[in-house]
């Protein structure tokens, strides 16, 4: 048996490994619980106007934040962009799901975000 210690997206793990000979096959066994790990700086809060509304804007896939259109307490209409995501190097323009006034912006030009990471939020 050997022991080895990974780290896996942040999540340190211990993990015990069976030397096998030829031709034996060990039974899977449930993945070990993950340690706490080193604490990691907090993710700066940029730009966040710390205001909550309703309705969420989320990330639909991962990328880049080029550049916000819209700011806290501004009215935007359905459809209207708030801010461009550049994803597989292409720029997606993010929009009003509905009409109301923008409560918050969650993040700021340059910002790499991952997808469902809520951008910003409308009342």
């Amino acid at each position: 048996m050997k022991n080895y210690t990974i780290t896996v997206n942040g999540n340190v793990y211990d993990v015990t490994v069976e030397e096998g000979g030829a031709g034996s096959a060990a039974a899977p066994k449930p993945a070990a619980a993950p340690k706490a790990a080193a604490p990691k700086a907090a993710p700066k809060p940029a730009a966040q106007t710390g205001a909550a509304g309703a309705v969420k804007v989320n990330a639909p896939m991962p990328g880049k934040i080029l550049s916000v259109k819209a700011s806290a307490g501004q009215a935007v209409k359905k459809g209207e962009v708030i801010m461009i995501l550049e994803a597989m190097k292409m720029e997606n323009e993010i929009v009003a799901p509905q009409d109301g006034t923008i409560a918050g912006i969650n993040v700021s030009a340059g910002d790499s975000v991952e997808a469902g990471a809520v951008l910003a939020s409308l009342n």
